[in-house]
């Protein structure tokens, strides 16, 4: 049995993401991880794809833009408060703030983020403005 876990949002970010992205790393259990993820104002992130794991987002402030492609299949989804999506195995992904305020959401991997290798770089739709894969 696990133990109880309480942490609160860290007020610096923890690491930095594969992508760019600043990343407050907050609690996981055997099945999946949480994470809130924030871009500045008009930053891109490099488009990856994940190797072993699969997210659910939601956005909690501020505006942006996600592209995901699976095979043929493309979208951009506009980011603001209240907007969740899934990030399927395979999906090749990125994200951006509007100019003028940044944009951050709280993610869920499942299983739980294993390391370093695991995102993978990949062409996007927006030239990055962060690079880290």
């Amino acid at each position: 049995m696990n133990s109880f876990a309480t942490r609160t949002l860290p007020t610096d970010p923890t690491v930095t993401a594969p992508d760019g992205s600043d990343v407050r790393v907050l609690l996981a259990l055997r099945g999946g991880g949480m994470a809130h993820f924030t871009l500045a104002p008009g930053a891109t992130s490099m488009a990856v794809t994940h190797r072993s794991v699969e997210e659910v987002w939601y956005v909690v402030t501020g505006r942006g833009e996600m592209w995901r492609r699976q095979g043929e299949r493309e979208e951009v989804t506009e980011l603001f408060p209240g907007v969740c999506l899934t990030v399927p195995l395979g999906t090749h992904f990125q994200f951006r703030a509007s100019a003028t305020e940044p944009v951050s959401a709280v993610a869920i991997t499942m299983p739980p983020w294993p390391g370093e290798d695991e995102a993978v770089a990949v062409e996007g739709l927006w030239a990055p403005s962060l690079a880290r894969c």
